[in-house]
């Protein structure tokens, strides 16, 4: 095994023995994972079985991990056509946890655990915290949302397995999140990286200084972020930030976290089989090409995903790290290749916005969103069209339909956003693909 760190920045954890492992064992238990998983996926899920049929494929086909190029691509309309539970490959039985994300038209992304997927997402959990440096003893509050988000729990399971004290905060109530940071010895935090910088700036007005309290590590994720905001939450809170990536398709957080080096988010390549393709031709491509993140789930036993296009731009390293993980790096994520954007944590289609407004009376089919950053906190805009009537009427009417609009998106979206009503044809047209999202953040 390659030489740990093992001072406070980087701790050694049981569960995190498979980081290390010589890239021959972990080939071989790779294959044998991938091969199981796909018999499962075979024998359970109708889609998959249909899909592999029209390739000519059984899964004993499956002999070596360049045949992973063989089996067919899982898109996310694959989970919404299948809604709710046609890719659980466990029957109800065996599923005792359910999660779900938004999707397009409304209707949520379900995604299942069995006990044994359970135990695997904590303890991808418990090797991302200890890969940050967080370790038993350590009080960690988690400000990430509970409930049908994966987020919250995914980080709650994976702090407890790693023997960590847990304050279960979730989001919102900045003034109650800085009180708890001073008054409970909260030595890491976990939430997204925009809050944690919005936690910053209030605790600043209230007379908190972060970097006196015994608070030293921030796992942050759930949005883009860049080097640039890594470096104004250090200096001002006197932590180390680490990045964390995870996709509730898969399993939620926990898919690839970075380590002390902050160069690259290490991927638990044991439980998630990367591929990087291009998005246009799906050829894949060789490690340390930009292209497309694919994934393939080695263990999961609920819900079984293979070669899930996640939709994020990155490329994979396979250089070593100075950290002595044997697992590969990917780049941080920083763009998609489709319309998806990520709003406080929560992923928004363009089109969920059309299903909102198309639902209301008076309004046009003609909108635009402006997304910017103020105070730490990104903001989201919605221009909306409405129509002659509605615009020169009174101003109860353009009321009325502001209210019903906003009671519709937070509907759909599940979260709350700035409306602007405006006239006929003050959106901008264009004789090709509508802009539909006007990106001001400086990420």
């Amino acid at each position: 095994m390659a030489e740990l760190w093992h001072d406070a920045g980087c701790t050694f954890h049981p569960l995190s023995a498979s980081d290390y492992l010589p890239q021959e064992q972990l080939r071989a238990l790779q294959l044998h994972r991938l091969r199981a998983i796909v018999a499962r996926a075979y024998d359970n899920v109708v889609l998959y079985r249909r899909h592999m049929v029209e390739r000519g494929l059984t899964p004993d086909d499956i002999r070596s991990l360049d045949d992973i190029r063989r089996l067919p691509f899982t898109v996310k309309d694959d989970l919404r056509d299948s809604y709710p539970f046609g890719l659980f490959a466990s029957p109800m039985s065996e599923v005792i946890r359910v999660h779900a994300s938004s999707g397009t038209t409304g209707k949520p992304t379900v995604v299942a655990y069995t006990r044994e997927d359970l135990d695997v997402w904590s303890g991808v959990m418990a090797r991302t915290f200890a890969a940050c440096g967080c370790q038993r003893g350590d009080i960690i509050q988690n400000a990430y949302g509970y409930g049908l988000f994966t987020g919250g729990l995914g980080a709650h399971y994976g702090a407890e397995a790693l023997g960590a004290t847990v304050i279960p905060i979730s989001g919102g109530n900045t003034e109650r999140q800085i009180m708890v940071l001073k008054d409970f010895g909260v030595t890491a935090v976990c939430c997204t990286p925009s809050y944690f910088l919005h936690i910053i700036e209030c605790a600043q007005e209230l007379g908190v200084d972060l970097r006196d309290l015994p608070l030293r590590i921030g796992v942050f994720g759930a949005e883009p972020w860049t080097d640039g905001m890594r470096q104004r939450i250090e200096p001002a809170a006197g932590i180390k930030a680490y990045d964390m990536y995870g996709l509730s398709e898969i399993i939620g957080p926990g898919v690839a976290s970075e380590c002390r080096a902050q160069d690259g988010l290490h991927i638990f390549e044991d439980h998630f089989y990367p591929e990087i393709i291009d998005p246009e031709t799906r050829e894949v491509l060789p490690d340390g090409e930009e292209g497309e993140l694919v994934l393939t789930t080695l263990s999961k036993r609920a819900m079984p995903l293979l070669r899930y296009r996640t939709r994020d731009i990155t490329t994979l390293y396979t250089e070593p790290c100075p950290c002595g993980r044997t697992v590969r790096r990917m780049r941080r994520v920083d763009r998609r290749s489709d319309d998806m954007f990520i709003i406080r944590g929560v992923n928004v289609y363009p089109s969920q916005v059309e299903t909102a407004l198309l639902q209301v009376e008076g309004t046009l089919p003609h909108y635009q969103i402006i997304l910017t950053r103020e105070d730490g906190l990104d903001r989201m805009t919605v221009e909306v069209e409405v129509t002659s009537e509605v615009f020169s009427d009174r101003v109860g009417a353009m009321e009325a339909v502001r209210q019903k609009l906003a009671h519709a998106i937070d509907h759909v979206l599940g979260i709350r956003v700035n409306l602007r009503l405006v006239e006929p044809n003050a959106i901008e047209r264009s004789a090709g693909k509508a802009r539909r999202v006007i990106d001001k953040r400086k990420l």
